[in-house]
């Protein structure tokens, strides 16, 4: 039976920066081709080979950012475009690694070149196929689930605050206005290898499906996101409305979004009773990868400052895998279902002195870097 995606998508350059280093694809798979919506919103039935939904936020300066995004944005729908012909339930992870690990080489290798050193981006993307959409992660930008008037984060940002929230040395409201906000602990095009965090999600008629660059997620609060995309009969509508007040709240960065509602016969009805823990699954944590070797390490020894784009290394610390746990709902549309360890992005169990000692590691390493920076110029 059909499923159909109605989607839209906009990107914005913000109030303070002149040139825009975001990018964004929808793409249908089928036909490899990509999905115009600076009209307005598309209705398409999802194809057999998927539909993609992408944001890339680019970091490098100037021009680079902007490369840097677009190469990640249109190497993924290439080689994902390649591939369809692995697509089922059981090949779709490692068809997204393979499309990740190309688009990640594209840009680590564009960075050799002159004037293009240090450039990066992260990556959002969704794959809808069927009744299911597969959600893959590299740094901080975000994707979320509006279901049944709530909205929860199904991504986990690979990012120093993040890290602090998981570990338990900050709540998640501190979090909000946390310093060095800006610092990931995965790029694309940092390293030679980079390994999604990949979540799989059993997609329900009328669920929302919001993709954004932390222009907009800095900005505007999550409970505010569900109220003007719950409340929008035109998905553009919730677009440019997000865009508006992000730019009214400051706009000091670039704001992108994808916004697509999934319907049809082809998928199941939501349910009251029925919560998002029971539909969503993390296939793949976020780990770090050792160069040249493609071993998972525990330590995050790559931290990476999305304004100035500079890696830095950390001092190699013992520390136990983070458990990804589900976002929590605003306060006031709490679910019956509390958070689990094995949910996705509340607050972690990491309370032990080695989780401690990382957290601090990772603090010294952003303060000598940020002390570097201040000495050299």
């Amino acid at each position: 039976m059909t499923v159909k995606l109605t989607v839209v998508g906009r990107t914005d350059v913000g109030k303070v920066r002149t040139n825009n280093e975001d990018a964004f694809v929808v793409a249908d798979l089928a036909r490899s081709a990509k999905l115009d919506t600076s009209d307005g919103d598309k209705s398409v039935d999802v194809p057999a080979e998927g539909m993609l939904l992408a944001v890339s936020d680019g970091m490098g300066g100037e021009q680079a950012g902007e490369v840097a995004s677009a190469l990640v944005i249109e190497s993924l729908r290439r080689e994902l475009a390649a591939n369809k012909d692995m697509v089922s339930g059981e090949t779709v992870t490692k068809m997204l690694d393979i499309a990740v690990f190309g688009a990640n080489k594209e840009v680590f290798d564009a960075a050799k070149e002159p004037g293009k050193k240090g450039m990066g981006a992260t990556l959002t993307a969704v794959f809808v196929m069927g009744e299911t959409a597969f959600i893959a992660e590299v740094g901080d930008s975000r994707a979320y689930l509006v279901r049944n008037h709530r909205i929860r984060q199904i991504t986990r940002d690979q990012s120093f605050v993040q890290l602090l929230v998981d570990a338990g040395a900050i709540s998640a409201d501190e979090a909000k206005d946390y310093p060095h906000k800006n610092v990931i602990l995965q790029a694309m095009g940092q390293k030679a290898d980079v390994k999604p965090a990949i979540g799989k999600l059993a997609l329900r008629r009328f669920d929302r499906l919001l993709l954004c660059s932390d222009g907009l997620s800095n900005k505007v609060q999550d409970s505010e996101m569900r109220e003007i995309v719950d409340a929008a009969s035109v998905l553009d509508d919730a677009c440019k409305k997000l865009i508006e007040l992000a730019n009214e709240r400051g706009g000091e960065d670039n704001i992108t979004l994808i916004l697509a509602e999934v319907s049809g016969e082809g998928l199941q009805p939501n349910k009251d009773s029925e919560s998002v823990t029971q539909t969503f699954e993390i296939v793949r944590d976020f780990v770090q990868v050792e160069e040249g070797k493609g071993a998972k390490k525990a330590d995050p020894p790559l931290v990476v400052d999305k304004d100035k784009a500079v890696e830095e290394k950390s001092e190699p610390t013992e520390k136990a895998d983070a458990k990804p746990v589900e976002a929590q709902d605003p306060p006031e549309e709490e679910e019956d279902d509390s958070p689990k360890p094995t949910d996705a992005s509340a607050p972690g169990d990491l309370t032990t002195r080695p989780q401690q000692m990382v957290v601090a590691a990772v603090m010294i390493a952003v303060i000598l870097y940020v002390l570097w920076e201040f000495t050299r110029g």
